[in-house]
Protein backbone atom coordinates (compact mmCIF):
# COMPACT_ATOMS: atom_id res chain seq x y z
CA UNK A 1 0.00 0.00 0.00
CA UNK A 2 1.43 3.67 -0.54
CA UNK A 3 0.12 7.02 -0.05
CA UNK A 4 -0.03 9.89 -2.35
CA UNK A 5 -0.38 13.51 -0.79
CA UNK A 6 -2.51 15.45 -3.23
CA UNK A 7 -3.14 18.65 -0.71
CA UNK A 8 -1.57 19.33 2.44
CA UNK A 9 -2.88 22.57 3.33
CA UNK A 10 -6.20 23.75 4.55
CA UNK A 11 -8.84 26.47 4.12
CA UNK A 12 -5.97 29.19 3.24
CA UNK A 13 -4.07 27.37 0.98
CA UNK A 14 -1.08 28.23 -0.23
CA UNK A 15 1.07 28.50 -4.07
CA UNK A 16 2.76 25.50 -2.71
CA UNK A 17 -0.22 23.62 -1.11
CA UNK A 18 -3.88 22.74 -2.10
CA UNK A 19 -6.98 21.56 0.32
CA UNK A 20 -6.89 18.03 1.96
CA UNK A 21 -6.97 15.33 -0.32
CA UNK A 22 -5.30 11.80 0.41
CA UNK A 23 -5.07 9.21 -2.55
CA UNK A 24 -4.20 5.65 -1.04
CA UNK A 25 -3.24 2.63 -3.58
CA UNK A 26 -2.84 -1.33 -3.54
CA UNK A 27 -3.57 -4.16 -5.28
CA UNK A 28 -7.34 -2.85 -5.08
CA UNK A 29 -8.91 -0.14 -6.31
CA UNK A 30 -7.64 3.52 -5.67
CA UNK A 31 -9.23 5.82 -2.76
CA UNK A 32 -9.42 9.19 -2.68
CA UNK A 33 -9.89 10.24 0.63
CA UNK A 34 -11.58 14.10 0.94
CA UNK A 35 -11.37 16.47 -2.26
CA UNK A 36 -10.69 19.59 -1.46
CA UNK A 37 -9.61 22.50 -3.86
CA UNK A 38 -6.96 21.88 -5.97
CA UNK A 39 -6.71 18.11 -5.41
CA UNK A 40 -8.86 17.22 -8.67
CA UNK A 41 -5.54 19.09 -10.49
CA UNK A 42 -3.30 17.43 -8.12
CA UNK A 43 -5.19 13.93 -9.25
CA UNK A 44 -4.88 14.66 -13.08
CA UNK A 45 -1.07 14.97 -12.99
CA UNK A 46 -0.57 11.65 -11.31
CA UNK A 47 -0.13 7.87 -12.87
CA UNK A 48 -3.26 7.22 -11.69
CA UNK A 49 -5.73 9.90 -13.07
CA UNK A 50 -8.93 10.78 -11.81
CA UNK A 51 -10.72 8.67 -14.19
CA UNK A 52 -9.26 5.54 -11.99
CA UNK A 53 -10.99 6.97 -9.09
CA UNK A 54 -13.91 5.38 -7.94
CA UNK A 55 -14.09 5.12 -4.57
CA UNK A 56 -14.11 8.46 -2.28
CA UNK A 57 -14.05 8.31 1.52
CA UNK A 58 -15.07 11.56 3.49
CA UNK A 59 -13.45 12.41 7.04
CA UNK A 60 -15.89 15.16 7.45
CA UNK A 61 -18.30 18.00 4.82
CA UNK A 62 -16.65 21.00 5.78
CA UNK A 63 -15.71 22.96 2.18
CA UNK A 64 -11.64 22.73 1.99
CA UNK A 65 -12.48 18.70 2.02
CA UNK A 66 -15.12 18.64 -0.17
CA UNK A 67 -14.75 21.04 -2.81
CA UNK A 68 -14.12 19.46 -5.53
CA UNK A 69 -15.56 16.28 -5.14
CA UNK A 70 -18.83 17.55 -7.64
CA UNK A 71 -15.71 18.56 -10.25
CA UNK A 72 -14.55 15.20 -9.61
CA UNK A 73 -17.84 13.81 -10.52
CA UNK A 74 -18.53 16.10 -13.95
CA UNK A 75 -14.50 15.40 -15.04
CA UNK A 76 -15.31 11.82 -14.80
CA UNK A 77 -18.50 11.74 -16.64
CA UNK A 78 -16.82 13.62 -19.48
CA UNK A 79 -14.02 11.03 -19.66
CA UNK A 80 -16.25 8.79 -20.20
CA UNK A 81 -16.48 7.00 -16.46
CA UNK A 82 -19.61 5.13 -15.82
CA UNK A 83 -19.33 5.27 -11.89
CA UNK A 84 -18.76 6.81 -8.31
CA UNK A 85 -19.13 5.74 -4.72
CA UNK A 86 -19.21 8.18 -2.11
CA UNK A 87 -19.31 6.97 1.96
CA UNK A 88 -18.73 9.60 4.95
CA UNK A 89 -19.76 10.55 7.98
CA UNK A 90 -24.14 10.59 8.61
CA UNK A 91 -25.07 13.54 6.35
CA UNK A 92 -23.09 12.64 3.16
CA UNK A 93 -26.50 11.67 1.53
CA UNK A 94 -27.57 15.01 2.02
CA UNK A 95 -24.27 16.68 1.09
CA UNK A 96 -24.33 14.91 -2.49
CA UNK A 97 -28.08 15.70 -2.95
CA UNK A 98 -27.93 19.23 -2.10
CA UNK A 99 -25.25 19.52 -3.80
CA UNK A 100 -26.62 17.85 -7.56
CA UNK A 101 -29.83 20.11 -6.56
CA UNK A 102 -28.23 23.53 -7.23
CA UNK A 103 -25.98 21.51 -10.29
CA UNK A 104 -28.87 19.44 -11.63
CA UNK A 105 -26.96 19.07 -15.63
CA UNK A 106 -25.05 16.59 -13.62
CA UNK A 107 -27.76 14.44 -12.64
CA UNK A 108 -27.66 10.62 -13.63
CA UNK A 109 -24.46 11.37 -15.64
CA UNK A 110 -22.32 9.10 -13.75
CA UNK A 111 -23.65 6.09 -11.45
CA UNK A 112 -23.28 7.25 -8.25
CA UNK A 113 -23.77 5.70 -4.90
CA UNK A 114 -23.66 6.90 -1.40
CA UNK A 115 -22.85 5.20 1.95
CA UNK A 116 -22.89 6.78 4.96
CA UNK A 117 -20.93 5.55 7.99
CA UNK A 118 -21.07 6.16 11.50
CA UNK A 119 -18.31 5.61 14.00
CA UNK A 120 -20.69 3.25 15.70
CA UNK A 121 -20.61 1.14 12.09
CA UNK A 122 -16.63 0.50 12.31
CA UNK A 123 -14.71 -1.10 11.00
CA UNK A 124 -16.46 -1.63 7.88
CA UNK A 125 -15.71 -2.53 4.33
CA UNK A 126 -14.77 0.43 1.31
CA UNK A 127 -13.23 0.15 -1.80
CA UNK A 128 -11.62 -3.80 -0.46
CA UNK A 129 -10.48 -1.30 2.45
CA UNK A 130 -10.55 -2.31 6.06
CA UNK A 131 -12.03 0.54 7.48
CA UNK A 132 -12.00 1.56 11.65
CA UNK A 133 -12.89 4.82 12.62
CA UNK A 134 -13.48 7.32 15.64
CA UNK A 135 -14.45 10.30 16.15
CA UNK A 136 -12.69 13.27 16.55
CA UNK A 137 -12.96 16.78 18.56
CA UNK A 138 -14.00 19.42 15.69
CA UNK A 139 -16.10 21.91 14.61
CA UNK A 140 -18.39 19.51 12.98
CA UNK A 141 -18.94 16.11 13.20
CA UNK A 142 -15.67 14.51 11.59
CA UNK A 143 -13.84 10.89 11.34
CA UNK A 144 -10.50 9.76 11.39
CA UNK A 145 -9.66 6.59 10.03
CA UNK A 146 -7.24 3.86 9.96
CA UNK A 147 -7.16 1.72 6.84
CA UNK A 148 -5.33 -1.47 5.67
CA UNK A 149 -5.79 -4.51 3.20
CA UNK A 150 -4.18 -7.03 5.23
CA UNK A 151 -0.76 -5.39 5.65
CA UNK A 152 0.46 -2.60 7.37
CA UNK A 153 -1.89 0.56 8.34
CA UNK A 154 -2.43 3.85 7.34
CA UNK A 155 -4.03 6.12 9.72
CA UNK A 156 -5.51 9.90 8.78
CA UNK A 157 -6.24 12.10 11.82
CA UNK A 158 -8.87 13.95 9.59
CA UNK A 159 -9.22 17.40 11.26
CA UNK A 160 -8.96 17.13 15.29
CA UNK A 161 -7.91 18.38 18.22
CA UNK A 162 -4.85 16.14 19.78
CA UNK A 163 -6.89 13.17 21.30
CA UNK A 164 -6.26 10.23 22.67
CA UNK A 165 -9.18 8.49 21.04
CA UNK A 166 -7.25 9.48 17.45
CA UNK A 167 -3.77 8.05 19.00
CA UNK A 168 -5.37 4.78 20.34
CA UNK A 169 -6.96 4.10 17.01
CA UNK A 170 -3.47 5.30 15.05
CA UNK A 171 -0.88 3.18 17.00
CA UNK A 172 0.99 0.46 15.63
CA UNK A 173 0.61 2.35 11.89
CA UNK A 174 3.15 2.07 9.63
CA UNK A 175 1.74 5.78 8.24
CA UNK A 176 -0.11 8.21 10.39
CA UNK A 177 -0.93 11.51 8.49
CA UNK A 178 -1.88 14.12 11.45
CA UNK A 179 -3.84 17.62 11.40
CA UNK A 180 -0.98 19.70 12.73
CA UNK A 181 -2.70 23.11 11.42
CA UNK A 182 -0.79 25.98 13.70
CA UNK A 183 2.41 26.47 15.26
CA UNK A 184 2.04 27.26 19.12
CA UNK A 185 2.35 30.70 18.85
CA UNK A 186 -1.40 30.64 17.66
CA UNK A 187 -4.02 29.96 20.26
CA UNK A 188 -6.21 27.62 18.58
CA UNK A 189 -9.36 25.05 18.85
CA UNK A 190 -10.36 22.09 16.75
CA UNK A 191 -6.97 21.58 15.40
CA UNK A 192 -3.65 21.21 17.33
CA UNK A 193 -0.35 22.63 18.23
CA UNK A 194 2.79 20.69 17.98
CA UNK A 195 2.91 20.56 21.70
CA UNK A 196 -0.33 19.65 21.95
CA UNK A 197 0.11 16.48 19.14
CA UNK A 198 3.61 15.59 20.67
CA UNK A 199 2.10 14.90 24.43
CA UNK A 200 -0.74 12.67 22.62
CA UNK A 201 1.70 10.63 20.68
CA UNK A 202 4.30 10.48 23.57
CA UNK A 203 4.90 7.06 24.67
CA UNK A 204 3.22 5.19 21.49
CA UNK A 205 4.36 3.81 18.37
CA UNK A 206 4.15 4.63 15.12
CA UNK A 207 6.29 4.10 11.66
CA UNK A 208 6.09 7.68 10.02
CA UNK A 209 3.96 10.44 11.30
CA UNK A 210 3.05 13.06 8.99
CA UNK A 211 2.25 16.59 9.45
CA UNK A 212 -0.59 17.92 7.13
CA UNK A 213 -3.31 20.71 7.01
CA UNK A 214 -0.87 23.33 7.19
CA UNK A 215 -2.26 26.92 7.41
CA UNK A 216 0.07 29.86 6.18
CA UNK A 217 0.55 30.16 9.35
CA UNK A 218 3.08 27.02 10.05
CA UNK A 219 5.48 29.01 6.83
CA UNK A 220 8.94 29.77 8.06
CA UNK A 221 8.20 27.53 11.13
CA UNK A 222 8.50 23.92 10.72
CA UNK A 223 12.12 23.34 12.35
CA UNK A 224 10.49 24.88 15.75
CA UNK A 225 7.45 22.77 15.26
CA UNK A 226 9.36 19.80 14.85
CA UNK A 227 11.72 20.64 17.96
CA UNK A 228 8.45 21.39 20.11
CA UNK A 229 6.66 17.35 19.16
CA UNK A 230 10.09 15.94 19.60
CA UNK A 231 10.27 17.36 23.23
CA UNK A 232 7.56 15.30 24.10
CA UNK A 233 7.14 12.47 21.25
CA UNK A 234 11.01 10.72 19.87
CA UNK A 235 9.56 9.05 16.65
CA UNK A 236 10.06 9.98 12.87
CA UNK A 237 8.22 12.92 12.62
CA UNK A 238 7.93 15.22 9.22
CA UNK A 239 5.82 17.33 7.33
CA UNK A 240 3.97 16.13 4.38
CA UNK A 241 5.26 17.28 0.75
CA UNK A 242 2.86 17.53 -1.75
CA UNK A 243 3.16 15.24 -4.57
CA UNK A 244 4.90 13.30 -2.35
CA UNK A 245 4.34 9.19 -2.38
CA UNK A 246 4.92 7.49 0.39
CA UNK A 247 5.32 3.92 1.37
CA UNK A 248 3.02 2.33 4.12
CA UNK A 249 5.78 -0.07 5.18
Amino acid sequence: MQVTFLGTGSAMPTGERVQTGLLVESDGPPLLVDCGSGVLHRLAGTGTGYEAVDHVLLTHHHLDHVSDLLALLKAKWLAGSEQLHVAGPPGTRGLLGDLLGVHEYLQDRVDLSVEEFAVADAPFEFAGYDVDAVGTVHSMPCHAYRIDRGGPAFTFSGDTEATEAVADLAEGSAVLVHDCSFPDSVDVSNHPTPSQLGAVLAGRTFGTVFLTHLYPHTDGEHAGMLESIAERYDGDVRFAREGATVPVE
